[in-house]
């Protein structure tokens, strides 16, 4: 064992999603990597961390084997007594959720930057789960931090080397340790795919699939982690043809695309789905915790109208039918269509702010049963994260029981619930002083009491505010209090508009996103167009913030 000087510093805290960057600054800036991976083991209180166990795991993306290297070669200078690695290193997050809590691990370091480009022009991202399989929350993020800024040494066995291929365990002898330091390459699947068979109804689903009005399926996972589970958990065991099946093969670079599951990024499967050859189809990001739904001819599904569709069809599933249903959770900016799920069912719905750690406390302490967030995640008190493959596996077995397409159960959930259309605009690469100054003025606008009594005129619509503030969330387990967690401006007719900075992209620049939402409950005005429905609170939006005048952009760089 060596302890080598730090040369880098973590002036910022890192994110919501841990820490996140372009790859050149792990490659290039001196221990920038064992900096943040000496943090992170650091802010784990000695007697935890001596002999402990730990997870890791990657989606496979570029960087992914060098660091995993550091990682084992820390681990063990550090003081772990044991670390369950995925075979070559792979493994999507909610397989890490899940072994974190089947093996009563204290944590697992999860390497990816989600749905963001991999290669050597991408960008890589280091996440921390901690022992209930959760994202890290903020206390444990600012601990990290707090370590971070008077770092002096890093401990490191670089002698120590591991074949990422060989499925087993391997055990070294280290200096001044009285018991070998352990790792094991576990396959990357058969933990995972064992808690779903006690989940689901595989029988129902492998029917679906296989039997003689067989639902033919397109999944593309769009060459990030979520390969080997897709064959082995929907081709293998549930029977779907091989070719159902596309972009199976992990990539450094994922084949140059983006592997982000929304319409935009993943054409190829919106022109396969609108071929009508298939029935269902899904695309899942990087790290397989995020995932995009369709129907038969391109039939889109946004991800808050799979949350609630879900939320009302949870009785599918035999996991939720034997144990009943505690709660909702949803995300503030994402739409309100699950409340109206919680009201129907009378179950209770906590509005938390972004971020999946807030719904790990609820879940903990038994409120929660189900939540998601707008972009694109779902997941249950099952693990501690979202979850791609189950979110899909849900939506196979709702088919299964109601004998529908997925058209079909979504138009029927919009003429029994009404239907809330939704979008979000992202405005990227935002000067960070710009940014602060924009939500900082656009808060005094909308808290200053002469607001909540505007009306605003587009058209033919006329919007009437009926609160606006900037969200707090005190969380009813602990008492803690998040503050300044998205502006919001609720009208009168249900309608919403949000404006939010996001904390988890790896580029220069803040991200502000405008998010509208309007709810519908007449069925003969299901039909129309998103854009065209929002346009005039998009108007409003643009209006009150001046956005395109104080960030110079023209517009968003993406509307989902």
């Amino acid at each position: 064992m060596t302890r080598q000087l730090s040369y880098t510093s973590f002036p910022k805290k890192p994110g919501t999603n841990g820490l996140r960057k372009k790859t050149a600054v792990f490659e290039s800036k001196k221990n920038y990597l064992q900096n943040y991976i000496q943090s992170l083991l650091s802010s784990i209180d000695l007697r935890d961390r001596q002999g402990c166990t730990m997870v890791v795991g990657s989606d496979g993306r570029y960087f992914s084997r060098a660091a995993t290297e550091v990682i084992v070669q820390m681990a063990a200078a550090n003081g772990i007594g044991r670390l369950v690695i995925g075979h070559n290193g792979i493994l999507s997050t909610p397989a890490v959720s899940c072994i974190i809590r089947k093996i009563k691990a204290i944590g697992g370091i999860i390497l990816t930057a989600s749905h963001n480009p991999g290669g050597p022009g991408g960008d890589f991202g280091i996440k921390f789960n901690v022992a209930n399989g959760g994202p890290s929350p903020d206390t444990v993020m600012e601990r990290i931090h707090q370590v971070s800024r008077t770092l002096e040494e890093y401990a490191i066995c670089p002698d120590l080397h591991i074949d990422l291929s060989r499925l087993g365990r391997h055990d070294f002898d280290l200096e001044n340790k009285f018991k070998p330091f352990r790792v094991e390459i576990v396959d990357s699947v058969e933990i995972y795919l064992n808690m779903l068979r006690g989940i689901f109804d595989f029988g129902a689903i492998k029917s679906l699939l296989t039997g003689p009005k067989q639902l033919k399926i397109r999944i593309d996972a769009m060459n990030g982690v979520m390969g080997p589970y897709v064959r082995r958990i929907l081709c293998d065991e549930l029977g779907a043809p091989a070719n159902s099946a596309v972009n199976c093969v992990p990539l450094e670079d994922f084949g140059g695309q983006h592997p982000n599951p929304n319409p935009a990024f993943a054409a190829s499967l919106v022109d396969s789905m609108k071929g009508g050859e298939f029935g269902f189809g899904a695309a899942f990001d990087a790290d397989g915790d995020r995932y995009m739904i369709m129907g038969e001819n391109g039939f889109f599904v946004s991800p808050s109208d799979s949350l609630a569709v879900m939320a009302a069809n949870l009785s599918c599933i035999p996991y939720f039918s034997q144990r009943g249903i505690r709660g909702f959770a949803r995300s503030m900016p994402t739409s309100t269509a699950i409340d109206r799920v919680a009201k129907a069912m009378k179950v209770a719905l906590y509005e938390t702010p972004t971020g999946w750690r807030f719904f790990g406390n609820l879940m903990d302490s038994g409120r929660c049963s189900f939540c998601g967030e707008e972009s694109f995640g779902t997941g249950s008190d099952h693990i501690r994260d979202k979850d791609g493959l189950w979110s899909v596996l849900v939506w196979l077995s709702i088919m299964a029981v109601r004998k529908q397409g997925v058209e079909e159960i979504v138009r029927d959930h919009w003429a029994k619930m009404g239907r809330n259309y939704f979008c979000r605009f992202d405005y990227e690469g935002v000067d960070g002083k710009a940014a602060y100054y924009l939500m900082r003025d656009l808060e005094a606008v909308i808290t200053d009491k002469a607001f909540t009594t505007q009306k605003f005129s587009v058209g033919n619509n006329i919007y009437s505010v009926e609160k606006a503030d900037n969200f707090e969330y005190i969380d009813p387990v602990d008492g803690s209090v998040s503050r300044k967690q998205g502006l919001r401006i609720m009208f009168t007719d249900s309608s919403r508009i949000i404006f939010r900075l996001s904390g988890s992209g790896a580029g220069t620049g803040a991200t502000v996103r405008i998010y509208a939402e309007s709810y519908e409950r007449d069925p003969e005005r299901h039909n129309r167009e998103t854009q065209v429905v929002l346009g005039p609170l998009i108007a409003i939006a643009l209006k009150i913030s001046n956005i395109h005048e104080r960030t110079g952009h023209r517009g968003p760089n993406m509307i989902t």
